[in-house]
This record gives structure tokens, sequence and C-alpha cells, in this order.
């Protein structure tokens, strides 16, 4: 049985999930396939593409169905493994604790996708010039926020050090 002040960081994950596929849907309901409206012009634009990918596109060429069922396979892994760490309390901190539940809402929007649709939406492009970051989402943001937390509570956690 969850016990639910140990799951209390699943409400943040869920949080993390509607607020990203309302946005997905927003953008696809408001900007057409591979358009951009500019909203700070020579800086950030919201675009509507598809990724079939991981991160930054990477493997969205492959043509082969594997490789979208192998992407997720592994998030629902990291998911229920996230979900087993956020429910025993095997996360120390609260920082680590917000930081995990933000990749789990984010794996999970992005999977839920991937699953719904074969192709992630990416809508937020920033750029200087003709220099673009690759399109990404709110799930992806989420999953790097999280990860820098935990990276940073991994750093400044000084209780198991010696004097």
């Amino acid at each position: 049985m969850i016990n639910v002040v140990k799951a209390r960081w699943l409400w943040l994950a869920l949080a993390v999930l509607a607020a990203d596929q309302l946005s997905k849907r927003a953008i696809a309901a408001a900007i057409p396939l591979e358009r951009a409206v500019a909203i700070i012009p020579g800086c950030f634009s919201l675009v509507h593409t598809d990724n079939r990918g991981v991160a930054f596109g990477i493997l969205a060429d492959a043509r082969s169905a594997w490789v979208a069922w192998v992407l997720i396979l592994f998030s629902l892994a990291v998911m229920g493994l996230l979900v087993w760490l956020l429910t025993t309390s095997r996360i120390p901190g609260a920082p680590a604790q917000v930081g995990a539940a933000l990749i789990l809402g984010g794996a999970a929007g992005n999977v839920l996708d991937r699953v719904l649709h074969h192709s992630v939406v990416d809508f937020l492009d920033f750029y200087v010039r003709s220099y673009h970051w690759p399109a990404f989402n709110l799930a992806d943001s989420a999953i790097v926020i999280g990860g820098g937390m935990i990276v940073v509570s991994l750093l400044t956690d000084h209780r198991d050090s010696a004097p």
C-alpha cells in the first residue's frame, strides 16, 4: 500500500504531465505543423514540430518500428523506477524528490505522446539569428530541471562526508 505522505510528489508529476499535454494540444490546435510564430523576434518563437526521435531529434530518421518501442519501453522502465523510489522514500531530501517527480512527469508526457501519436510535439524554439537550439517542450524542460535538481542535491548533500 502506498503511503499518501510518501506519494505526495506523484501529484507534482501528474501536474507536469497535465501541463505538458495541455500545452502540446494548444500548440497543435493553434499553429499548423512546421510553422512558427515569433514571440520575441530574433530570439524566441513558438513552433509546431513532430519529433519521432529522442532529445534534439536524435533517431528521428530511424525507419524501424523497434526504435519507437525501445524508447517507449525504456521510458516506462525509468518511470517505474522513479515511482518506486518516490513511494518508498529511497530518495533523500525534498530537492531530489522534486527533481525525480519532475523527471517522472516529463517522461510520462513524452511517452504518452509516443504511444498515442508515434511522435512528440515540440514547440519552444530559442535562437539567435540563424543559430537555433533544437525545439523542445514542457516535458523536456521538466526532465532537464529535475535532473539538475538531483545533481545539485547530490553535490551539496554533506550528511555522509567525513569531518
